[in-house]
């Protein structure tokens, strides 16, 4: 979330956009084509050549292979932009260590507002 509010770089956020519509568009369209293949290659080993039927099958194993390719490619790109970001905007917050004498209360620095704490940050 914090990534995609980064004001960084738009055209990271524009190309995740358009591999997820791409992958939202031809998951389904991969799979109603690879059945309608196979559903093909089967009529033809029935009633016609088996040429033919093989030509189907590989027309899907090949379909198949692109589609595994391409989001492959496309997930690992995605997620080398993002340890990439996450490796040069990491947020650290120092603790210092309470005295061993009696409770405290922690005094900001310099009138600041003590720093609210979320669950990514860093504890060193």
């Amino acid at each position: 979330v914090q990534w995609l509010r980064n004001p960084g770089p738009q055209h990271e956020k524009r190309t995740l956009f358009g591999d997820m519509v791409c992958f939202l568009f031809i998951t389904p369209l991969a799979t109603v084509s690879g059945w309608l293949c196979l559903r093909g290659a089967v009529d033809h080993l029935h009633f016609s050549s088996r040429l033919e039927a093989v030509g189907l099958i590989a027309l899907t194993v090949a379909l198949f292979t692109i589609y595994l390719f391409w989001t492959l490619v496309s997930f690992r790109y995605h997620c080398r932009l993002y340890r990439e970001w996450r490796r040069n905007n990491q947020r650290v917050l120092l603790l210092a260590p309470k005295p061993a004498r009696g409770p405290c209360t922690p005094q900001p620095l310099l009138g600041l507002q003590p720093l609210q704490r979320s669950s990514k940050e860093t504890i060193v």
